[in-house]
């Protein structure tokens, strides 16, 4: 079952929910803002994702800039902002067995089914 890290509140990650349900897939729907990832499975959707964890960061949060943006980070201190504050991380991202993407734009999606 296709899985997705998803933000209700967000126009982008409502979109990419609304592709998969259009190509007729079930959908295990993953609220990461009500229940955010452990820092072990964002270092396993980082390594599907085949990016570095500074990828996965919304930087133009306020939380960011206010907390973050000017401090040297390890990917360690990156991913363990993103547990603390998980509005940080991008979104939505789509996993499909052992691939994943941050389907921005939608149409990506279609990358991994």
């Amino acid at each position: 079952m296709i899985k997705i890290y998803h933000n209700p509140r967000c126009s982008k990650s409502r979109e990419g929910l609304c592709t998969l349900t259009d190509l007729g897939q079930q959908v295990e729907i993953i609220n990461y803002i009500d229940t955010p990832p452990t820092a072990d499975e964002l270092k396993k959707l980082i390594g599907l994702l085949g990016i570095q964890p500074i990828e996965l960061v919304r930087t133009k949060e306020t939380i960011w800039k206010e907390e973050f943006k000017d401090r040297n980070l390890s990917d360690e201190e990156i991913i363990e902002a993103m547990v603390q504050h998980p509005k940080l991380i991008e979104r939505p991202i789509i996993v499909n067995g052992d691939k994943a993407v941050i389907a921005r734009p939608a149409e990506r999606i279609k990358e991994i089914i």
